[in-house]
């Protein structure tokens, strides 16, 4: 799988853009009829249990507007958080903190929101079974999500269509399944191989061919735990189909490998924050 990888100039262009979004073409208009130059002092906290992740692209929104503000974090990504925990103290001009707040809070709420949702399934999945991400992504947001999943405790999927072969549904929807199989392990150069099947029949089909995975989709807890005894010798076993908080433990205890999760990144709510002084 690519790598996820947050390096100072992606930070910078990706916060620029949301910038550029937020003050085209007149800036902010509301904040310039604040005509004084007074520094205060702003408190970022948390309205509830979370884990934190986005710093320094809310660091990176506040020292875009103004280089002398200082933006000085309490807390590292990755980070659990109780209700009521002071994040980061932001200290300059209040006009031009006021500029960047929404930015760099857009940045923190959503990439929490998905730190923590991750964590929560990450929890109820136990150490055995990890929990990934999908390509379920918000369009051009795909490397932060996936990043967030990992402050979560979770694991990265194939980032895109060119990491892996995944051979789904409607890929054999007018073809066999069998001879898809084939083609991908002969042209596979080194890249993972991961086959879906949604019933015993097609898995069965499969077994004793050369891939990485199989995916077990949309199965009953009975048929899951069939699947996972007859495929956990020869391949990695990932279990998917609309897990959920309520579901993902009993899931877990069949034994599969890992969880695929598209919630975790295409509907996780953003955490509440604030700037307080």
């Amino acid at each position: 799988m690519s790598k996820i990888k947050l390096s100072k100039e992606f930070i910078l262009n990706t916060v620029r853009l949301a910038l550029n979004e937020d003050l085209y073409p007149s800036g902010d208009i509301t904040s310039n009829l604040i005509k004084n130059n007074k520094i205060v002092t702003f408190k970022l906290l948390s309205n509830e249990n979370a884990v934190i992740g986005g710093l320094l692209f809310a660091k990176q929104a506040f020292e875009l507007i103004d280089s002398k503000i200082k933006f000085i974090s309490k807390k590292k990504d990755g980070s659990q958080v109780k209700k009521g925990s002071l994040i980061a103290i932001i200290k300059g001009k209040v006009k031009n903190i006021l500029i960047a707040e929404r930015v760099a809070l857009n940045f923190l709420s959503h990439i929490s929101g998905i730190a923590t949702s991750t964590n929560k399934f990450v929890k109820l999945a136990g150490k055995k079974t990890k929990i990934c991400c999908t390509r379920k992504t918000i369009p051009n947001l795909r490397v932060i999500q996936k990043y967030a999943v990992k402050l979560g405790g979770g694991t990265n999927h194939r980032f895109n269509l060119s990491d892996e072969y995944l051979i789904k549904d409607n890929h054999i929807a007018g073809s066999n399944l069998k001879s898809l199989v084939l083609k991908a392990i002969k042209n596979k150069k080194g890249r993972k191989i991961t086959v879906e099947v949604d019933n015993l029949n097609q898995l069965r089909s499969i077994i004793g061919l050369k891939f990485n995975t199989v995916l077990l989709d949309n199965m009953n807890i009975k048929t899951l735990r069939k699947s996972v005894k007859i495929a956990k010798k020869q391949y990695q076993t990932e279990a998917s189909g609309n897990i959920n908080l309520r579901s993902v433990k009993s899931v877990a205890a069949t034994g599969v490998d890992r969880i695929s999760v598209g919630s975790i990144t295409h509907s996780a709510t953003a955490i509440d924050l604030k700037l307080e002084i």
